[in-house]
């Protein structure tokens, strides 16, 4: 990431400075005389993303995951503390098929730092998913220019799979930025084949160990050095095959660098792959034959994980990301693969950056749907395909308004302005959601109103503070002497694992695991959930700036709200509460 920002930055500098010497120009006059808004617009752009995580970030829940992860990297850390004595991280049920950069590296500033565990993850989360939004900016850049970057960045960054999962996906998250950071490395060591800077080789190295060092599924990027080196490959120009495989060898020797950096970080984050050199390959072997009983849904259908149809993870894509970053994608595959219709003939390096990203894209979808893998979550297993298709958006924007201008400017002013427009209604919409921005859908299936109960929602339980906060009040109204007496305990069952409800929950409510004898019931409406325990409706809790032109206490509203409390009833005390989303 600091390559990538240097880069930028430089490129910033250089587009500000004036004609002249520029070493005489004070950086301020340089900042004022700047000829490119669009690199500005991007700084600005990523300084807003950065407040916004500085200042919301304790704001989400802690996920399913998140308590077992933090324990696997407490065992990592253990395991080497011990002298590899300690092997206890190897019984912790499946987690060493995973790496653990993400969570050794939590464990050890949650021992420097005076945070709650569970909060620095998701900081340390959210800054990294900012730091994959800068590079799939970078990449954008480098392909077509400024503006394509500025586009790519606003594209993703008004994703909700993207800015909502940030905060809390802390194995998905890290992987899809390394990913995309390897993926801007890789994109510029394709550039200067077979001689290549060592600079950019050694950030692919190092970001494809980091990568791997969180999940197998990063040898993907493995794959994809083949493929650029064959774009890049000048065997086109030439009959003798001979020249062809003389480049391609040379350009492989150049990545063994990478390879290497990259194996020595993922030995280190990901103890079980040193066990044994195949042991990654088993990994990723075993990843494809999970089995386990979990349930997911699609259009409104219910299916096993090991049983989804081949489509699943392609339609969750299509219904989940921004129509603009759909259209801007298309437009990019359109123009690199019909180079007349763009504003000037396309180069040949722009279609080669284009195929590039677009496999980085969609192979590993491909790959999904031929091997008919396992998936749940939705897209939550495939957020690393974000950046690459946010590139193509940008790429593909870019050209359109580009295309267009040369046509007549003042309708490429109102395009821009229509994109605006658009990619300003996918940020109020996060807004309204927040925190609950990852459960976004698009107007393909009506929103969120149209993808209640028929989609994946509110899988990670992420209601939870707000449950609890729902819950107190209510006892508070209906009981306040008992509710304030801190010997009068109060059991709490809910969909979902105990971590969340335990940071938030006062000491007089206690969780339990049976459901039929608890006091009170909190679930999401994911996969209806929350109608496996009924009864009326004891609290409703909605801010009016999330349901603005909604009629308060309408059925849209509370599907569109995607946290809505309400009560049902157990067997020992008449009112429990669950949380809708």
């Amino acid at each position: 990431m600091i390559e990538v920002a240097r880069d930028l930055v430089g490129n910033i500098e250089r587009s500000l400075a004036p004609p002249g010497d520029r070493s005489r120009t004070p950086r301020g006059l340089r900042m004022i005389a700047e000829r490119d808004w669009y690199d500005l617009g991007s700084l600005v752009l990523l300084a807003i993303l950065t407040i916004l995580v500085l200042t919301t970030f304790r704001g989400y829940a802690v996920t399913n995951d998140e308590w077992i992860q933090h324990r696997y990297g407490e065992l990592i850390v253990a395991y080497y503390r011990s002298g590899f004595a300690d092997r206890s991280l190897f019984e912790l049920y499946n987690l060493y098929l995973y790496g653990g950069l993400f969570d050794s590296v939590a464990v050890l500033l949650g021992q420097a730092v005076s945070l709650n565990v569970f909060d620095l993850r998701h900081l340390m989360c959210a800054a990294i998913g900012v730091g994959g939004l800068g590079s799939a900016l970078a990449t954008a850049r480098l392909i077509a220019g400024p503006r394509a970057g500025f586009l790519t960045g606003v594209a993703l960054a008004v994703c909700g799979s993207w800015y909502g999962t940030m905060f809390h996906h802390t194995k998905d998250i890290p992987l899809a930025a390394a990913m995309a950071g390897a993926i801007y490395f890789l994109a510029q060591v394709a550039r200067d084949l077979p001689r290549p800077r060592l600079r950019h080789v050694v950030g692919f190295g190092v970001l494809t160990g980091a990568a791997l060092g969180v999940k197998v599924l990063a040898l993907l990027l493995v794959c994809y050095v083949p493929v650029a080196i064959a774009l890049n490959s000048p065997a086109y120009r030439v009959r003798a095959p001979r020249d062809a495989i003389s480049f391609t060898a040379a350009s492989l020797l150049r990545f063994m660098p990478a390879f290497l950096i990259a194996y020595a970080i993922m030995i280190v984050a990901w103890p079980w792959s040193a066990l044994a050199p195949l042991n990654p390959i088993r990994g990723l072997i075993s990843f494809g034959d999970f089995g386990y009983d979990i349930r997911t849904v699609l259009d409104g259908h219910i299916y096993r994980m090991a049983t989804v149809p081949r489509w699943y993870v392609p339609v969750y894509l299509l219904i989940k990301v921004p129509l603009l970053m759909l259209a801007g994608t298309a437009l990019a595959l359109v123009f690199a693969a019909v180079p007349v219709l763009a504003q000037e003939a396309a180069s040949d390096r722009f279609r080669r950056d284009v195929a590039l990203i677009a496999f980085a894209a969609f192979f590993p979808l491909f790959c999904e749907a031929i091997a008919h893998g396992p998936a749940f979550c939705g897209l939550r297993h495939f957020l690393f395909v974000l950046p690459p298709m946010a590139v193509l958006a940008g790429v593909g924007l870019d050209a359109v308004i580009a295309r267009v201008a040369a046509w007549h400017r003042p309708v490429a002013v109102g395009l821009l302005a229509v994109i605006a427009a658009g990619f300003s209604w996918n940020a109020l919409t996060l807004c309204r959601l927040h925190p609950y921005e990852y459960v976004i859908y698009n107007p393909l299936v009506g929103g969120l109103a149209g993808a209640s109960r028929l989609y994946a929602t509110d899988y990670w339980a992420t209601i939870m503070p707000e449950a609890v906060d729902g819950l107190e009040a209510y006892l508070a109204k209906t009981e306040p002497v008992a509710s304030s007496d801190a010997h009068h305990v109060y059991t709490v069952a809910f969909c979902g694992e105990r971590a969340a409800f335990l940071k938030k929950a006062k000491p007089h409510l206690h969780w339990t695991r049976v459901w039929e004898t608890a006091d009170f019931f909190i679930a999401p409406t994911h996969m209806n959930c929350d109608l496996d325990s009924r009864g009326k409706v004891v609290a409703n809790r909605q801010a009016p700036w999330r349901t603005a032109g909604l009629r308060k206490g309408s059925e849209d509203d509370d599907r569109a709200a995607a946290e809505r409390l309400r009560a049902t009833r157990v067997s020992r005390i008449p009112e429990s509460i669950a949380a809708r989303c």
